[in-house]
């Protein structure tokens, strides 16, 4: 069973948010990336990111491709990465959505691909590059095998495109919180809020998660108060890049509590 809808009926039920951490498979090293995956689930995270490695990621700023590169280096592969997956789901039931460019995926075989990630545990797949109009047959295909695809919306995006992306998408629709690459950036903007509030008024099929440029427990407090989650990725991937797992560990823990902490 898709493990996305119970997530987020139960935060719901809950009056809680869903926090989605964004990891760059193999990165920093090969070795690290299934504990610190397990680590961040201890530490509060509802749902994680697993980023394929590829090195043309066009909606990624410069820290994230700066970990791409690196774990590819390390020798990462899209293989490897699926067993890290299945590493992870022999320990943990956290929802895990797939994070890719259609190049390295329609190289595998979109079917081959679908197959692959419903057999290894995978939840959803969001696939940046491929449009909406563009996505049928993909979105067809991941359908058959249980698979979320999640499409994503972003400021620029009309009142009638938000609603044709709300009926297409599966599992959550991603909101890109600034237009432009992912990125920490300080603090969350008047027009993010604003976004927010016109993609809840035009997209109610699904729940909203909010991503790009969130960098501290305050931004995701503010950019998730008209979402159902926030995803938080380059200011996890800074962490990692100059700190410990103990820090990332930290971070997530303090974003957790934010989240959670009652409304004044």
């Amino acid at each position: 069973m898709n493990r996305l809808a119970p997530l987020f009926a139960l935060r719901k039920s809950e009056g809680r948010k869903v926090l989605s951490l964004y990891v760059t498979p193999g990165y920093p090293t090969l070795e690290t990336t299934v504990p610190l995956i397990l680590a961040l689930e201890r530490a509060g995270a509802d749902m994680i990111e697993l980023g394929i490695a590829f090195s043309d990621p066009i909606a990624d700023g410069p820290t994230i491709q700066e970990s791409s590169s690196v774990a590819l280096a390390n020798g990462m592969t899209l293989e490897r990465t699926f067993q890290m997956a299945r590493e992870v789901r022999a320990a943990s039931n956290i929802p895990l959505v797939l994070m890719g460019y259609a190049n390295p995926i329609y190289a595998y075989g979109a079917t081959r691909f679908v197959q692959t990630c419903a057999s290894v545990g995978i939840d959803g797949t969001i696939i940046p590059d491929l449009s909406l109009e563009e996505s049928g047959e993909y979105r067809a295909l991941a359908h058959q095998h249980g698979l979320a695809s999640v499409l994503l919306a972003a400021p620029t995006t009309s009142d009638e495109r938000l609603k044709l992306l709300d009926e297409a998408t599966s599992g959550f629709l991603y909101c890109v919180a600034v237009a432009g690459v992912t990125g920490a950036r300080t603090g969350v903007a008047a027009s993010t809020v604003g976004f927010m509030d016109r993609a809840r008024t035009h997209a109610r099929n699904h729940p909203l998660m909010v991503g790009f440029g969130i960098a501290t427990p305050e931004d995701a407090r503010d950019a998730a108060h008209t979402a159902d989650g926030v995803v938080i990725g380059s200011a996890l991937i800074k962490i990692l890049a100059t700190g410990t797992p103990d820090e990332a560990r930290a971070f997530t823990r303090s974003v957790r509590e934010r989240l959670d902490a009652p409304t004044p």
